[in-house]
């Protein structure tokens, strides 16, 4: 179930939010780790140590970023870099990871509200405490066009780090030999409050290169959203009569990848065939076929499809061309808007394109507001991604009272970054390749 929407709508509008985004600088990055050929160093670092996020993590890799926070998308994290042990420098994997927007319709199509740029989102940022980011530091941000002018200030920015259970495990050659690991994650994440919802933005960063972005909507079923007659929503409460109505929240993410330093990165997608199996042949074939992407694309998510971002700039130790590959969460996807219709989108960078729906920018004469009419057919030389995740949220008696958090969202996996495993031990360091066992 969602929000009061009509109540908070009002207050929203009293308010008068304005558009101004908070400066907090950008940051740090650099070229390519030890490959050839070698990308320049991008610039050094040059946000201040407030806005500045660096965690050397237990298994020895690295992260760095700044962090800014926008009057509408809410936190956004500038210059990300990861520097795994074994790589004398930082490797640049994105500019910038924002939120791209929280589409929310009704299923009885009453209404639908774009959180970030129509309601509030961003001035709903909640103050953390302490027990809520166990660990780890909690950063104070100033909010631009708070609600309350003289309180800009929140306590609400949470960094700090987790285990993720094994990162691998391997049997030696011998009975007595396990090779295994724990993972290791720096977290970041903020709560904001819109209406009854509150929303965790939160970023996983691994050691292992992984990048997961998730939304986690929690908080408390609107007393007021209710239709016993509508013939959608679900029983909550004693007997029939009390139906929660049913909706969506459609989760987009957007990401300016800048692979060792560079903006200008290649997309590639992948599609594979299965055909029955051949004369002679025990089981079905598969072939991978490689499709260059050089113009914006609006894709669709299927069995056997994917894309990956690719590096001009660097390779990695094996001569082998850095990419990330994206992988997509669990997700619904929602067929009443052309901008819901599609998983990824793939556009060139334009400035002003900062929102998938009801993007306020003016960015020329039929441009569009949302994301699907900025696929125009411009040749991709500054690649922007796009990712749509989907829930379609019917409530349930355990939604009450308060309601668990539901998650949706997706990960970037590093492709070829390192030559190996980032976490490979020392002992196996030489298996790298068509090896054969030592005798």
């Amino acid at each position: 179930m969602h929000v009061n929407r009509i109540s908070r709508a009002r207050g929203r509008t009293a308010l008068g939010l304005a558009v101004a985004a908070l400066t907090a600088g950008v940051t740090a990055g650099a070229g390519p780790a030890a490959a050839q050929p070698r990308a320049a160093a991008a610039p050094a670092a040059d946000c201040s140590a407030a806005y500045r996020v660096e965690q050397k993590l237990s298994s020895g890799t690295t992260w760095r970023m700044c962090w800014r926070y926008d009057s509408k998308a809410g936190l956004v994290l500038d210059d990300i870099s990861y520097q795994p042990k074994g790589e004398p420098e930082p490797i640049k994997v994105l500019n910038s990871a924002r939120l791209g927007q929280i589409h929310v319709p009704y299923d009885d199509g009453s209404v639908e509200y774009d959180d970030l740029t129509g309601f509030g989102f961003a001035q709903g940022l909640m103050n953390l405490a302490p027990g809520e980011c166990p660990g780890g530091t909690i950063k104070t941000v100033k909010v631009p066009d708070a609600v309350n002018p003289d309180e800009p200030n929140v306590k609400g920015l949470c960094t700090t780090t987790r285990s993720r259970g094994h990162a691998y495990r391997m049997q030696g050659d011998t009975a007595n030999k396990v090779y295994q690991a724990q993972g290791k994650d720096l977290l970041v994440y903020t709560v904001n409050q819109v209406g009854w919802y509150e929303y965790m933005t939160e970023w996983r960063f691994q050691d292992d290169g992984t990048i997961t972005m998730n939304v986690g909507a929690t908080g408390s079923l609107s007393f007021d959203d209710y239709d016993a007659g509508d013939g959608r929503g679900w029983p909550i409460g004693k007997g029939p009569r009390a139906k929660a109505t049913s909706h969506s929240h459609n989760v987009f993410w957007r990401l300016d990848f800048a692979l060792d330093g560079s903006s200008k990165n290649s997309v590639e997608q992948y599609g594979s065939a299965v055909s029955a199996p051949a004369t002679g042949q025990e089981a079905p074939s598969v072939k991978t076929t490689r499709t260059k992407v050089t113009k914006e694309l609006a894709g669709d998510a299927k069995a056997y499809r994917w894309w990956r971002v690719v590096s001009a700039a660097g390779k990695n130790k094996d001569w082998h061309e850095r990419s990330y590959e994206i992988v997509p969460g669990t997700t619904t996807r929602y067929p009443g808007r052309s901008y819901t219709n599609h998983d990824v989108y793939f556009t060139q960078y334009n400035k002003c394109e900062l929102f998938a729906s009801n993007n306020p920018g003016n960015c020329g004469a039929g441009a569009g507001t949302s994301v699907d009419k900025w696929v125009n057919g411009q040749t991709l030389t500054h690649p922007v991604t796009w990712v749509n995740v989907g829930f379609h949220h019917i409530a349930r008696d355990e939604d009450q009272q308060p309601m668990p958090v539901h998650w949706q969202g997706f990960s970037i996996v590093p492709r070829d970054v390192t030559a190996m495993n980032p976490l490979t031990p020392a002992d196996l360091a030489w298996q790298n390749g068509h090896w054969r066992p030592r005798s």
